[in-house]
């Protein structure tokens, strides 16, 4: 559910949503969830001052308070 949640959000955001690519890496208490997009739309997927950045961490923190489960959010390069 998280997992689609970010990419869903991603691909809203970006210029190429073909490129944009989720992965979730699962642990017992914490799952990292790994977001890449193509080169010239990382700029729109992290925000000013990182804003977007922190509003879907901050979704994805709240959304795995519900399941129980803590949630991280790494963009790659």
């Amino acid at each position: 559910m998280l997992k689609e949640m970010i990419e869903y959000i991603a691909k809203s955001l970006v210029d190429n949503p073909d490129e944009v690519h989720v992965l979730e890496v699962e642990g017992e208490q914490t799952s990292v969830i790994e977001l890449k997009v193509a080169k010239e739309d990382l700029g729109k997927v992290i925000g000013k001052q990182g804003r977007t950045a922190r509003a879907m961490r901050t979704l994805l923190s709240a959304a795995g308070t519900k399941a129980r489960k803590r949630s991280v959010l790494e963009i790659l390069e």
